[in-house]
């Protein structure tokens, strides 16, 4: 194994990374690369995180999250809703003489209350003017407020892809297939009849569970064990004796959408034989984890995701028993304390809940991450080794060859004449948007499009409009080699940015351009002209802007070009429907881990959400499928920043051998160090927190699976950091350790150099001493790794190291 050396196109002025360590103590955050002030909690509920939009009404009401503590009265209600939810009503307004800024009674019949919260917060969701909030944060019991916010909503290959083969000896039968785990969703819903969702060969679920299912009866089943709908603005609000005060009116959590049918049968649905789109990807369907239960939690709709509804969500799938939460949502960085999917899953881990987020779609930029909290795993995206072809050949002979989910069998493949409206016609020719080819003469050709502003679908049916006859998109050059699986309307290949200038180039130098498309239908493995996995340019990167000093992402998974299920057809050209589609995102990523880590939650029941995640993360790996380190979207090498700590292996992950493992109420000291005040504190872990009286750490010292270390003239250049390591692997096991330390930028010294174990769940304590090489007047980022090998070889535990020096 080697380190990749490089040295980052992004980087952070030294003046400007002192700046960020004295702003941070004031507990204010500049941004790196996007909005991220971490403000008083007086002023919070006067902004908005980039990425989400906040909620406000016509009248004059606006919906905020308000967490508080409790007092003595109520601190012995906790097993008593209606008691606990009598309290919340006490801070809101009598509907009979509430008013807002105008004086005026709020135009409203509905309750003021939306949700309320019970396991994973203590608080509620609430529609109130900004007069009344004033009145509630006077109570001794408010801790904190924020506006709501809109969140967006960011297969039969990836098993095998990724080692799982059914009938055969190895990880899925050792898992059982995550027989007895639930897997609670959040997202638009769900099409419960779907064949994905059937329940054939399935146990009934745990004694444990303890949710509702809001479809008819017969909808739900041994698969799909509960369903339920948080989303406020579906239905009329109410008020229901369970608790769920103003939550809604018993409309069925169904997917209008397709996001969450297909997240949660990537997840873990059922075997399905002859799953294709388009006759195309034909195989067995499956979820990660085939036998694991469902729970289904509808928290987004057209619009996206209220974090209200979210952290509803989070509250019932806690109380109802789920093991594994899964959320493919986000919507930008935002401090801990303010972000009610942070808030939410501190509370899930508390009661030993793993969680799995996507790590965003705004890539390849730097610092776009979401959901960065270091309790949660963050999934980036990356491709699998199956390419479904269509090949572009130019009247020079040239041959390139791209992707389209669609294969006309009874296309002539004719070499036609090929035309770039971009070079005869305005920008908005150059993307084929809508009657920017009015005009340019299309007919009976071949039409290059730029990609970008609408989707490759909708421009080719401007080219058809146009009279197009086949259509050709290149990729933009964030996207690189990226290729996506569409349903066109029309013969087309979509191929990659730098194939898309070499084409431009002919068109330009050739007297008659033309070109063909021929179709390869679906080719795996060696096949496939780009190496895999590779990183997708659209999964956000890192560095992490709530807390630079924990690496993020944490790992990357399948995430382009996914089979999965859908709850309507998708229409196609000349081919039947189907109820399946193939679409992209780290939306699709993070539901594959989640998967993941209910096989590893049924196999190792014992283990914590952190150990999970560590076993995740250690065994990671950092190579394609050529030999040679995971590539970005650019064919470059890909950095932690893209990749954390590389591919999931799953099969790896069964054993890691060693495991770094992290108890809730670490998380206190850690939280203290950020550093955030004790109210910011108490808000996030539900009780009250004083930090002076804390132990704290940074984030450097938290035990994590990966090294984030900052050296600067204000820790001369050196920092010293220790980690603890579980034995979860053989009771007598030795390991050795070896540092590939970051080329040029540091010297990385562990003491000790082995550890022994006797036990199993012993625990052995490390140190690493950073010693940076001062080399400029910036700070740059390079990476290494620190690895610790058994005594046999058979187990290596891997963690990523990131150095910034200057």
């Amino acid at each position: 194994m080697e380190a990749s050396t490089s040295t980052y196109k992004f980087k952070l002025s030294l003046s400007f990374f002192f700046l960020f360590l004295f702003i941070l103590s004031a507990n204010v955050s500049p941004a790196i690369g996007r909005k991220n002030r971490i403000e008083p909690l007086a002023n919070r509920n006067r902004t908005s995180p980039s990425g989400s939009r906040p909620q406000t009404s016509s009248s004059g009401l606006r919906t905020y999250i308000v967490h508080l503590h409790r007092n003595s009265a109520t601190a012995a209600a906790d097993d008593d809703d209606d008691r606990v939810v009598e309290w919340y009503k006490s801070f809101l307004p009598s509907e009979t003489v509430a008013a807002n800024e105008e004086g005026k009674k709020p135009t409203t019949s509905s309750p003021r209350m939306i949700h309320a919260y019970k396991k994973v917060a203590t608080g509620f969701a609430a529609r109130l003017t900004e007069a009344e909030l004033e009145q509630i944060r006077k109570r001794d019991e408010f801790v904190h407020a924020y506006p709501d916010r809109l969140l967006p909503l960011l297969t039969t290959h990836t098993p095998g892809f990724l080692g799982l083969h059914r009938g055969a000896a190895g990880f899925w039968n050792d898992s059982n297939y995550g027989r007895g785990v639930i897997v609670g969703v959040l997202d638009t819903g769900i099409l419960p009849t779907h064949p994905s969702f059937g329940d054939g060969g399935m146990p009934a679920p745990p004694a444990k569970w303890n949710g509702v299912c809001e479809f008819n009866a017969s909808s739900c089943n041994n698969k799909l064990i509960g369903a339920r709908n948080f989303v406020q603005g579906q239905a009329a609000m109410r008020e229901t004796s369970s608790g769920a005060v103003g939550g809604l009116a018993l409309e069925a959590p169904y997917d209008d959408e397709g996001h969450g049918t297909h997240t949660a049968s990537t997840a873990a649905g059922a075997f399905v034989a002859n799953a294709n789109v388009a006759g195309q990807a034909n195989g067995t369907a499956s979820g990660m984890a085939p036998l694991a239960h469902l729970a289904i939690y509808k928290v987004c709709g057209e619009a996206g995701c209220a974090d209200s509804d979210i952290l509803a969500g989070i509250d019932a799938a806690v109380g109802d028993g789920v093991d594994v939460l899964s959320l493919s949502l986000g919507g930008g960085s935002a401090a801990f304390y303010s972000d009610a999917t942070a808030v939410g899953t501190f509370g899930a881990i508390e009661n030993g809940i793993f969680v799995s987020c996507s790590a965003g779609n705004d890539g390849p930029s730097y610092g776009t991450l979401s959901n960065e909290a270091p309790w949660i795993l963050t999934v980036g995206a990356s491709t699998t080794d199956r390419s479904i072809r269509s090949t572009v050949q130019l009247g020079s002979g040239a041959e390139f060859v791209g992707e389209s989910l669609v294969q006309p069998s009874n296309y002539s493949s004719a070499e036609l004449p090929l035309v770039y409206p971009g070079f005869v016609g305005t920008s908005d020719a150059a993307l084929c948007l809508n009657g920017s080819l009015d005009g340019i003469d299309v007919k009976g050709m071949i039409v290059l499009c730029d990609d970008g502003e609408i989707s490759r679908v909708a421009k080719g049916s401007f080219v058809k409009s146009a009279g197009g006859a086949g259509m050709i998109v290149a990729s933009t050059e964030s996207s690189g080699y990226i290729l996506r699986d569409d349903v066109h309307v029309l013969p087309t290949s979509h191929v990659s940015y730098s194939d898309g200038l070499a084409i431009k180039t002919y068109v330009v130098s050739a007297a008659s351009p033309t070109a063909s498309i021929s179709f390869g239908g679906t080719v795996f493995g060696a096949a496939s002209t780009t190496p895999a996995p590779m990183v997708a340019g659209f999964s956000s990167r890192g560095p992490n802007q709530a807390d630079p000093n924990i690496l993020k992402p944490d790992i990357v998974g399948p995430g382009v070009n996914i089979l999965a299920a859908w709850p309507s057809q998708v229409e196609a050209t000349n081919v039947a429907s189907s109820t399946f589609n193939v679409i992209s995102g780290t939306s699709m990523s993070a539901p594959h881990l989640s998967g993941v880590a209910a096989l590893l939650r049924s196999s190792h029941p014992d283990w914590s959400p952190a150990a999970i995640k560590s076993a995740m993360m250690t065994t990671a790996y950092a190579y394609a499928n050529d030999g040679k380190p995971i590539p970005d979207e650019s064919m470059s090498p890909a950095d932690y920043f893209a990749t954390g700590s590389g591919h999931v292996n799953v099969s790896g992950a069964d054993n890691p051998g060693l495991v770094y493992d992290i108890a809730p109420d670490d998380y206190v000291a850690y939280l203290c160090g950020i550093p955030y005040n004790s109210t910011m504190v108490s808000a996030i872990v539900r009780r009250r927190v004083t930090c002076s009286d804390v132990s704290s750490i940074d984030g450097t010292n938290l035990n994590y699976p990966s090294f984030m270390v900052f050296l600067t003239a204000v820790n001369s250049y050196t920092a010293v950091v220790s980690r603890t390591v579980t034995n979860v692997g053989a009771a007598d096991s030795k390991y050795t350790v070896q540092v590939v330390a970051p080329l040029g930028a540091a010297s990385v010294t562990v003491k000790p150099t082995t550890l022994s174990f006797t036990e199993v769940n012993e625990k052995a304590q490390y140190t690493v001493t950073f010693v940076g090489n001062v080399t400029g007047t910036s700070t740059s980022y390079s990476e290494g790794y620190l690895t610790w090998i058994s005594a046999d070889g058979s187990i290596v535990v891997n963690s990523p190291i990131m150095i910034a020096v200057g």
